[in-house]
């Protein structure tokens, strides 16, 4: 399998698993009909790479070149439409759905901004972007808290990720084996913050009075 067939393939997942996050998230947080379902899935599985491909100058994005993206997400909410009965029964599965989208985003975006021929700095930025812009658009459009602001690990996971990928593609290596890597160290590090409820460091702010 070539790099641009693995970036695709691995493109195309994410796609599905965000596009079966947000359309759950919309039933569940707004009650939204099928048109409403179907559209906060897509938004929700393209919005990321809509951001790094606008911030790359790379017009028309991606997901507007070719029908894969739009008909993969198109599918993934009308899965989760008319499969919402099953997919609630399994164990959390709006967690394994956006640590999904969340994994294979990050690490995409990064090779994809890489590509593009910007510094490794930036490519990490830009793969952690990737990552978290589906997610903190469909939580603004459902009028919740993005999960990036919540305390949680959200968005370190996808750094941890985009990272893994900039650094073993400018080591030489070939881009499946950091891509693979990347991906399961931000899966690994994102289902572990939210069973052990771990989370970044927060500000504590102290009061006039405590400074008397």
């Amino acid at each position: 399998m070539s790099s641009l067939q693995l970036l695709l393939l691995l493109d195309l997942l994410g796609v599905f698993a965000f596009a079966l996050d947000g359309a759950l998230t919309a039933m569940r947080a707004a009650h939204l009909d099928l048109f409403g379902v179907v559209a906060l899935g897509v938004v929700t599985a393209i919005g990321g790479g809509l951001l790094r491909d606008v911030l790359l100058g790379n017009l028309p994005p991606n997901s507007f070149r070719t029908w894969y993206y739009l008909a993969t997400a198109t599918a993934g909410a009308l899965l989760a439409f008319v499969g919402h009965r099953v997919l609630a029964r399994l164990t959390r599965p709006l967690l394994l759905f956006d640590t999904a989208g969340l994994s294979l985003f990050c690490v995409t975006g990064a090779l994809i901004a890489l590509e593009a021929g910007v510094g490794a700095g930036q490519a990490v930025l830009l793969g952690c972007l990737t990552g978290v812009g589906g997610g903190t658009i469909r939580d603004v459009l459902v009028r919740r808290v993005p999960s990036i602001l919540t305390g949680g690990l959200y968005a370190v996971p996808a750094l941890l990720g985009a990272v893994v990928v900039v650094a073993g593609v400018e080591a030489g290596a070939d881009p499946l084996v950091p891509a693979l890597v990347g991906a399961a160290a931000c899966a690994a590090l994102r289902i572990a913050g939210v069973v052990r409820g771990w989370h970044a460091p927060r500000a504590t702010l102290t009061s006039p009075r405590e400074l008397d």
